[in-house]
């Protein structure tokens, strides 16, 4: 307890920054989520739905290629394995490295066995 405080102080938030009755002003109503910021983005939203640039967004966003449209899907993937109440999601298979090492030989296959 801090020094010179009582334990109603303590309790009511007082000597405590971010406490108390600081909760209860307009400038923090952050307690199940920040109402001001919901609201904006709400009507952001909905005024960027109604301008129709939907369909053209989400070409703009779209993978410009193989390896982008790869590497969006892996990310979605990792946040699916992390997210909570997900459906159960199977690692992606490992790529297949582009070039592929030439078979051993006969005589590297023997030499590999007898190391053993």
């Amino acid at each position: 307890m801090l020094r010179g405080h009582s334990p109603q102080d303590a309790a009511n938030g007082r000597g405590h920054p971010g406490k108390g009755s600081a909760m209860g002003s307009k400038d923090n109503v952050h307690g199940e989520g920040n109402y001001e910021a919901s609201r904006q983005y709400n009507e952001a939203t909905k005024k960027f739905i109604e301008s129709g640039k939907v369909e053209q967004a989400a070409r703009d966003a779209a993978p410009k290629n193989a390896g982008e449209a790869s590497e969006m899907k892996q990310a979605e993937q990792a946040a699916l394995l992390r997210a909570k109440d997900a459906p159960p999601v199977k690692e992606p298979p490992t790529p297949e490295p582009a070039v592929q090492e030439p078979p051993a030989s006969q005589d590297q296959r023997k030499r590999d066995a007898s190391s053993r």
